[in-house]
């Protein structure tokens, strides 16, 4: 809580879980306001998350149920992100043989590219590939 009341240039570094929950929340809620600041984000943000809003460019977003106007620059270095990229999930799996994999379940990602990465995977010779939709329950 300290953190808020830092007024020299100062640097937080914190988890941010998409900036869905924890203490990135009270950094953010304290600093998107103030046009001296600068919010970085280090990876991926999934639709409809508030890092997502950010990085889209929202001049508005919900921080605890309150609106705050984002004055602060936010950029992002999706290169340090943790998930693989579409080539290096194919590369992935071309190290099973095709017959070896009956299924190959998508159930990450956002539809446009969990499609693209089974049209990928179709077209190396795999078959069985399936994007379940949410809530399904699959039996292995």
């Amino acid at each position: 809580m300290r953190l808020n009341f830092i007024t020299d240039p100062h640097i937080i570094i914190s988890a941010s879980g998409m900036a869905e929950g924890g203490r990135v929340l009270h950094h953010l809620k304290n600093n998107v306001g103030d046009s001296r600041n600068t919010v970085l984000f280090v990876g991926f943000a999934a639709e409809h998350t508030l890092a997502r809003r950010l990085m889209d460019g929202n001049k508005n977003v919900k921080i605890f149920g309150e609106e705050h106007r984002v004055k602060c620059e936010v950029a992002n270095m999706p290169y340090f992100s943790a998930h693989a990229d579409r080539s290096g999930l194919l590369e992935f799996a071309a190290k099973t043989p095709v017959e070896r994999l009956k299924k190959i379940f998508v159930v990450h990602g956002e539809m446009s590219q969990a499609e693209a990465l089974k049209q990928g995977l179709e077209k190396r010779g795999y078959t069985g590939v399936v994007i379940p939709e949410r809530l399904d329950s699959i039996t292995v």
